[in-house]
């Protein structure tokens, strides 16, 4: 699919979504029934935070919204996982920033100086035609791997009994060892484990001197016993800090079911332990597996407060993608990133935030250059959408309002830089608004927002489908678009 596209065809588009005919360019898809028809996940011991979805909010009475970004993509894997097993994912699990998350979008790379590029854009709201949707866009730098500094990993691994299992600690092993096989020679690796105890399998090795020691200690991993996590978290960092490489990329590797059971257990001190470190630069990356004891909520939290990122493997395929394809994303290059946009009063009525709704800040916290956020790796792309209100029918370059994000290049940089874009009404729609605008749609059918307009299965499959070259079977896109299908086939 072209990159842009004319904003007279995607009106015509919206109008195809919305009809009653049951078919789309892919073949036929049945129209859609409530939500509450669909089946629930089975009751199983896998724990999600409720989610509260962001209501809409009057300008005149806040005209400025901001955020910290959110670059996680678990909860798009979980989803997964739920519905190839037959099944979908209870709306707690439903995380739509991590949706949008999960993919790659066509972003300009930044310039000069910069590690951050920021861009927007607006268009119709496919589920409820008289408003708009706002896309905000942002891009980590490229890096070639010769330019990204030598990194010192630390592999933290839960080997406990609930970890048993070819879709957890078997998982675990492929991925790492397929990571070692990419690691250059300057690289470093501990590994930690723990169960009923904590276990410092490997001290920090030089990839250039032990790389078979460390994949040879990988392939030996195997679960049994208690879990006793937050004390194996204490002795992770403290390896890190212990051979800390001064502008690397000093990072734990926590792979995980969540389900903590010995020693420091809850949430609440597993966190504060987590944010004790937070100012050593040391970033915790948070890999989840398993169904049936799935402590999500815990995992989220911990990552969303160490300066860290959350992910969900439920396949080779996704373990690939995480280990291997996208590992140029365990380097930051945009810390402690937010968002923030002030919305024009005399052409927008009302807004809301879709998703992120842990991630909501205030004006001050934006402002606050020593307030955590979220980083983004190099070649990342994080998304995120405002449906709009608008006060009456815009034109094209009538202002919206404008965007700007505040980062740092390092974590222990004191002050943010800042960037900023005009939002304007257009009439060319690019393909990412169009993308964007489909996962969007799906999660609000599977969350089933009270927002979700005339949002369907359905709709959503058509718009994810116009962004799909003929003859693509094989790309994440493409294979969202089967997810959609599966879906629909559940009710």
């Amino acid at each position: 699919m072209k990159n842009t596209r004319i904003f007279a065809a995607f009106v015509l588009l919206l109008a195809l979504s919305c009809s009653k005919s049951g078919m789309w360019d892919g073949g036929p898809m049945a129209a859609d029934k409530s939500f509450t028809d669909m089946p629930e996940i089975p009751a199983s011991g896998d724990q999600a935070d409720p989610i509260r979805e962001n209501p809409f909010v009057k300008v005149a009475d806040q005209p400025a919204s901001s955020f910290s970004i959110d670059a996680d993509g678990a909860a798009y894997a979980y989803m997964r996982r739920s519905v190839n097993e037959g099944r979908l994912p209870d709306r707690n699990f439903v995380r739509i920033e991590e949706y949008l998350n999960y993919f790659t979008f066509h972003y300009p790379e930044p310039e000069g100086e910069e590690t951050l590029a920021v861009n927007g854009e607006i268009g119709p709201c496919p589920w409820n035609p008289s408003h708009g949707l706002l896309r905000l866009g942002l891009k980590g730098k490229s890096l070639k791997e010769s330019e990204i500094p030598a990194a010192n990993y630390i592999f933290l691994v839960d080997v406990s009994g609930s970890m048993n299992g070819d879709d957890r600690i078997g998982l675990v092993r492929s991925g790492l060892v397929n990571m070692v096989d990419h690691l250059r020679a300057q690289d470093r690796v501990a590994i930690i484990t723990y169960s009923g105890k904590v276990r410092k399998l490997l001290e920090s090795t030089l990839v250039s001197e032990g790389r078979e020691s460390i994949i040879s200690a990988i392939r030996g991993l195997s679960a049994s016993g208690s879990t006793a996590g937050g004390e194996a978290m204490k002795m992770a960092y403290e390896e890190a800090a212990a051979h800390y490489v001064q502008g690397g990329n000093n990072r734990i590797i926590m792979c995980t079911d969540g389900d903590f059971n010995v020693g420091v257990s809850s949430t609440t001190e597993l966190v504060e332990m987590v944010e004790s470190y937070q100012d050593k630069g040391i970033y915790l990356s948070i890999m989840g597996f398993g169904m049936g004891n799935f402590q999500d909520s815990r995992m989220e939290n911990l990552s969303n407060h160490g300066n860290g990122t959350y992910t969900y493997i439920d396949s080779e395929e996704e373990m690939m993608k995480v280990f291997v394809e996208e590992r140029s994303h365990f380097y930051s290059v945009a810390n402690d990133t937010k968002c923030q946009v002030r919305f024009n009063p005399e052409t927008v009525d009302s807004y809301r935030l879709i998703g992120y709704e842990n991630r909501v800040m205030t004006n001050e916290e934006f402002e606050d250059s020593g307030k955590d956020a979220g980083e983004i790796g190099a070649g990342q792309t994080v998304t995120a959408l405002y449906e709009l209100i608008y006060k009456e029918n815009l034109e094209e370059g009538y202002s919206v309002g404008t965007f700007e994000a505040r980062y740092k290049k390092s974590l222990k940089d004191k002050e943010s830089r800042s960037l900023s874009v005009p939002l304007q009404q257009s009439c060319i729609i690019s393909g990412d608004l169009v993308f964007a605008s489909g996962v969007a749609c799906y999660g609000l059918v599977l969350l089933d927002s009270q927002y979700k307009g005339d949002a369907s299965l359905e709709m959503a499959g058509k718009l994810v489908g116009q962004c799909i070259a003929p003859g693509d079977k094989d790309s994440w896109r493409a294979r969202f678009l089967a997810l959609i299908e599966k879906a629909q086939s559940l009710k």
